[in-house]
């Protein structure tokens, strides 16, 4: 089994392996270049697809936006994402239809050990390299969720669909469908309901 295919099944894996570090280098590149450019500017596109290959065409990020892979990332249609955009894709990232995201979001799969020794970098013999052990856990977004600003969701999570996360909420665990979020750690606020509509609150029009 390649360090890849670890990585992606949530095993300890050496990220430091030429492969992977290939394609990091290669994203980080893509991602300067995207983050470089003016918004409107057409090479923008083609970055954009280049960092996230698994994207529809209504896919928009304002930037900067920071990936580890973008090739383990998962895009439904019309997601948007504000400014400052991290993701650390080392497990799939799956984000359905209609999300949007205000700034600063991180969603993040990777881990490290715990114990202090077992996260230092060591020489690999049989490889000839140092390397180092890591690990991670997939993250899943469900269809037309709302994230406020400067959200981080952490591993392992699965955010159901119609699910709203009030800004500078840390997602530790699996939230519901249909409801508000918020906190550190993030807890059930109320209920999504019909009442919430814009259209019956008169002091918006």
């Amino acid at each position: 089994m390649s360090e890849k295919e670890k990585m992606l099944q949530g095993k300890i894996y050496e990220s430091l392996e030429e492969q992977l570090l290939s394609r990091r280098r290669a994203v980080n590149e893509f991602c300067i270049k995207y983050n470089n450019l003016p918004e409107a500017h057409p090479d923008r596109a083609g970055l954009l697809k280049a960092i996230f290959p698994h994207s529809d065409e209504s896919f928009f990020v304002r930037g900067p936006v920071f990936v580890d892979y973008g090739e383990n990332v998962y895009l439904g249609k019309d997601v948007y994402f504000n400014f400052n955009l991290v993701i650390l894709d080392v497990c799939p990232v799956h984000i359905g239809n209609n999300c949007f995201f205000g700034p600063n979001i991180s969603i993040l799969t990777a881990l490290h050990p715990l114990i202090a020794s077992e996260r230092e970098l060591y020489f690999d013999e049989e490889k000839g390299y140092v390397t180092n052990r890591e690990y991670g856990k997939p993250i899943t977004i469900g269809n037309d969720c709302w994230f406020g600003g400067n959200v981080t969701v952490l591993p392992g999570v699965t955010i159901h669909d119609n699910v709203v996360v009030g800004a500078g909420s840390v997602v530790t665990h699996d939230l519901e469908s249909g409801y508000v979020y918020a906190g550190n750690p993030a807890k059930k606020i109320k209920e999504i309901r019909k009442e919430d509509s814009i259209f019956l609150k008169k002091e918006l029009w």
